[in-house]
């Protein structure tokens, strides 16, 4: 299990912002290696179909944070071992699914932020469906294209701007 020491306890950040972030109440999982990781979020929105997440974690992340709403299916895995690498390969800090994954003794080995509702088998489709860059709503928050994310152990939390603890 590894943490990212540039991005700050999501108490700490709750603490000096309470105004500024909403809490994220999906219940993920943690089932990357990294624990603690934070970045501006890229959005993708899909139903049982991974096609445009794997476009997403094919450009350059730059330390970003992709958020998946799946609906929170549980029908399918969008993303497995083979994705969350290509997701370090790319510069991602972390992807949170609102979805399910598998693979996921491997992809617990991978030093990469990966959160999810659960696992699965199943492959998903590959139709390409959905939409990429735009709002979605997650746990209870509606997270768009340019948000912060911060996750650890303790939750996650999203805000419209970065945020600092003094």
């Amino acid at each position: 299990m590894s943490t990212s020491p540039s991005s700050p306890a999501t108490a700490d950040l709750y603490d000096a912002h309470p105004s500024d972030v909403q809490v994220l109440d999906a219940g993920l999982i943690h089932y990357g290696g990294t624990k603690r990781f934070s970045g501006e979020v890229a959005t993708v929105h899909v139903h049982e179909d991974n096609v445009l997440m794997r476009e997403m974690l094919g450009t350059d992340g730059n330390g970003r944070v992709l958020v998946v709403d799946g609906g929170a299916s549980t029908w399918c895995a969008l993303l497995g071992d083979r994705m969350a690498q290509r997701a370090i390969d790319h510069g991602w800090s972390g992807v949170v699914l609102n979805a399910c994954i598998r693979d996921s003794v491997e992809v617990q080995s991978l030093p990469v932020g990966i959160l999810a509702v659960g696992t699965s088998p199943r492959k998903s489709r590959k139709n390409g469906v959905g939409a990429k860059n735009v709002p979605v709503t997650v746990g209870g928050c509606l997270i768009e294209p340019g948000h912060v994310l911060y996750a650890d152990e303790d939750g996650i939390l999203v805000a419209d701007h970065a945020l600092q603890v003094s």
